[in-house]
């Protein structure tokens, strides 16, 4: 025993390439169904609360609109703007108790997008027609939010 020496492997565990690589697969595939998942949740957010501003924001305002002058802003009395600055018609104007909205920046949506305003309305011939172009600011299309019902 006299020479005998503890030979000891000093092996450190490592993980191997293949190891590494299913973990990478694995997070990308969990990556895959869940970063998408996350950015609608934004964009489902934004439609609400423009849905929001069209149904009930604008909508008051435009109704406290009528009962002083006693019909919707016409395109001709400046369309939504009317909301915020009195109208030129003398008549109108003593009538007129705005602004009706603080601020004009209300008048777009989420997205930053100029609100779109016709009254009398296409859809609500007896009132008007309000709608946003949506995320890709292009009207017409299926991402736009109104104040009718599109089906």
């Amino acid at each position: 025993m006299k020479g005998q020496r503890k030979v000891s492997h000093n092996r450190r565990r490592a993980f191997t390439l293949m190891e590494v690589l299913m973990v990478i697969v694995i997070i990308g595939i969990l990556a895959a169904f869940v970063v998408p998942n996350f950015f609608n949740v934004g964009e489902d957010a934004k439609k609400k609360m423009t849905q929001a501003l069209l149904d009930s924001g604008v909508n008051g305002t435009l109704d406290m609109y009528k009962l002083h002058i006693g019909h919707y802003p016409t395109e001709e009395e400046g369309g939504l703007l009317a909301l915020v600055e009195p109208p030129e018609d003398e008549e109108l104007a003593e009538k007129w108790a705005g602004p009706y909205l603080k601020d004009g920046a209300k008048l777009k949506d989420a997205w930053g997008n100029e609100l779109i305003y016709v009254s009398p309305g296409e859809y609500n011939e007896e009132t008007y027609d309000l709608s946003s172009p949506g995320a890709n600011g292009v009207e017409g299309d299926d991402d736009d939010v109104a104040n009718w019902d599109r089906t």
